[in-house]
């Protein structure tokens, strides 16, 4: 009998890198953003630097650990670089295919929307492609309301692809003055 291992969502460290790599490297691959050239992927240092670089300003970057192994990973960015914009956040998860359908993506999610909101952030966004069944009941369960569609903004599989914009508030969200300096502001 197989003893089912329990998935703990944690802060991502430098050691992380390879796996999430790999991960992210099969989903350019196989998954929705297939077409893009290898050439344009993330090297490892490339990776370390992007994970660095959001540490240091604060944003949550969070893995999904089975046992030793790195299963997922999920991150957030700002929505927009304007000052007005920086109490919104857009975000990224990424599973491994083995453990896809598994609730490892709604243990990131949970994960990140809470880190998110203990930033200090108001508003979280995604971008969905619309093809994208399971990662649309994803954030759908989360709390995302689709907020905007962006008609054929993306060229793979020899056609035009559609992106669904979703949209969640954080904590008070709109409902209160955010605190002055926000927490991922240096």
């Amino acid at each position: 009998m197989k003893q089912d291992k329990t998935i703990v969502i944690r802060p991502s460290r430098e050691t992380d890198v390879d796996a999430m790599l790999t991960i992210y490297r099969r989903h350019i691959r196989h998954g929705i953003e297939d077409g893009v050239d290898d050439g344009d992927t993330p090297q490892p240092d490339d990776l370390r630097e992007r994970r660095k670089n959001l540490k240091d300003r604060r944003f949550p970057h969070v893995v999904a650990i089975e046992g030793d192994k790195v299963v997922g990973y999920a991150y957030a960015v700002l929505f927009r670089k304007r000052p007005a914009y920086r109490y919104t956040v857009k975000h990224s998860i990424y599973v491994h295919h083995d453990h896809v359908g598994q609730g490892v993506g709604s243990l990131l999610m949970r994960g990140l929307i809470d880190a998110c909101a203990a930033a200090g952030f108001r508003q979280m966004i995604g971008y969905i492609d619309a093809d994208n069944a399971a990662s649309l009941a994803l954030h759908e369960r989360f709390g995302f309301v689709r907020v905007g569609l962006l008609p054929a903004v993306a060229y793979r599989y020899g056609r035009w692809a559609d992106t669904v914009m979703v949209q969640r508030s954080l904590g008070p969200g709109s409902t209160t003055q955010p605190p002055q300096p926000p927490l991922s502001r240096r």
